[in-house]
């Protein structure tokens, strides 16, 4: 049996002081495609920085991509998120630089180093987002789109073994909304394991997956039309 990809036992979640979900129980397994919905305030955020090490796991048990999230020490959280990539409603891109520079500067802070390497990576990832032709551009110049595009196509880089999307569409239009979600779909379709935080109830009825829900203080799988 392969481990989960991800896998709490009555883990709480805490934001500051407050308790924000308690004994979360939850297993992600290679390939799983997940929702995850709530209101804002539930706990989705709390919980999906949690997972990338922003807030400490204080009780219960945690695990995601081999790493354990009780024992998680500051200078593991670089590594951890080597294995994980991670989407942001905002894109966090370095606006300054180019599409290609923003790739090139998590590859070489991850310690890549020859140039050849880096640039075909740069290509394949482009590639893959259908952003190849728009590399030289800077990031202020593309749309919020285009933008998203590239923040999966940087999510993507090291291979990750599961993609935490927080919010991906929250800052888009309904087309380019549904464009990042049929990528999306591709990415997990070629095999990635993915869990997506969001508010846009259209496209979890359009994109079928198993959802996760966030309510009154616990997190449990809804059945799909029950969700809405």
């Amino acid at each position: 049996m392969e481990k989960p990809v991800l896998y709490l036992e009555n883990a709480d979640i805490y934001q500051r002081d407050n308790l924000v979900l308690s004994k979360v129980n939850l297993t992600v397994n290679k390939g799983d495609f997940y929702y995850l919905i709530g209101k804002t305030g539930s706990g989705k955020s709390s919980l999906m920085k949690t997972l990338y090490g922003d807030l400490k796991l204080q009780r219960g048990t945690g695990t995601i991509v081999d790493f354990d999230l009780k024992k998680l020490q500051e200078k593991e959280i670089p590594f951890l998120r080597r294995k994980i990539g991670i989407v942001f409603q905002d894109f966090k891109l370095l606006n300054d630089r180019t599409v290609f520079e923003n790739l090139e500067f998590v590859l070489k802070a991850t310690g890549w180093k020859k140039k050849d390497d880096i640039k075909a990576k740069i290509n394949e990832v482009l590639d893959k987002v259908g952003m190849q032709s728009k590399y030289y551009k800077k990031t202020y110049e593309l749309s919020g789109g285009e933008q998203q595009r590239v923040a999966i196509a940087r999510a993507l880089l090291n291979d990750p073994e599961l993609i935490l999307a927080d919010e991906p569409t929250g800052n888009l239009d309904p087309k380019t909304s549904l464009e990042v979600m049929i990528l999306l779909n591709e990415i997990h379709k070629s095999g990635k394991t993915i869990l997506m935080a969001t508010h846009d109830y259209q496209l979890i009825v359009k994109f079928k997956q198993k959802t996760l829900k966030c309510e009154g203080g616990e997190l449990f799988e809804v059945a799909q039309q029950a969700s809405i």
